[in-house]
């Protein structure tokens, strides 16, 4: 991992603890936003919804400064930190995980409550593939119709991604490139600026 990437799960993955009667179902998620976060949690909410407490943590952003824990009612702390606990110590970004408890009748106590949901966290996490992730920087591109074959090029060269796309006698493209890039292909488009080309460009945040 260096400055230009990141670590984040592959796909899905789900684990699961007992302790003292108590069930505690986890899952873990590949996100890139509070949108997805809020879909899953949805979908969680409505399948288990006779769940005790549907526990959480997620962290956003190749930064990872982006991060929320949340209890949902089990004593302060006991909970959504030692969730989010266990992405932090895989150094994990763009990373959902939330744990399902059914209540069994023993009450564990706040230690118990933190030695729970960190295994049932861990559980699924070991269970996820974890995969490296290079950073991306975000473009806005504007050009005629008629610069198509040399901006297409330009995107092929650096392998950048098309997040957005409307085209007609005036294109408008929102695209991602790899960071490690960014300076090699800031130069490529001043230079066809430079040739004579109507391009306009701006770096911009995220779209997603």
């Amino acid at each position: 991992m260096s400055a230009f990437s990141y670590l984040t799960l592959q796909a899905g993955a789900e684990g699961s603890y007992k302790e003292m009667g108590s069930k505690f179902l986890a899952f873990a998620f590949p996100v890139q936003s509070e949108f997805e976060i809020k879909e899953h949690l949805e979908a969680l909410r409505k399948k288990y919804y006779d769940a005790t407490h549907h526990c959480y943590a997620w962290m956003l952003g190749a930064d990872r400064d982006r991060f929320r824990s949340f209890d949902d009612g089990e004593p302060n702390h006991s909970a959504g930190d030692p969730i989010l606990g266990q992405i932090k110590s895989r150094q994990l970004t763009d990373t959902l995980v939330v744990v399902v408890r059914y209540f069994g009748g023993t009450k564990l106590g706040v230690g118990g409550l933190i030695h729970a949901y960190k295994l049932a966290a861990e559980a699924a996490l070991n269970n996820a593939l974890i995969v490296e992730k290079q950073v991306e920087v975000f473009y806005s591109l504007t050009f005629p119709y008629l610069e198509m074959p040399d901006v297409m090029k330009l995107l092929k060269d650096f392998e950048a991604r098309q997040v957005a796309q409307h085209y007609q006698e005036l294109c408008e493209l929102k695209i991602s490139v790899n960071l490690c890039h960014r300076i090699e292909f800031d130069n490529r488009l001043k230079l066809l600026k430079a040739l004579g080309h109507s391009l306009t460009f701006a770096e911009i945040p995220n779209p997603s």
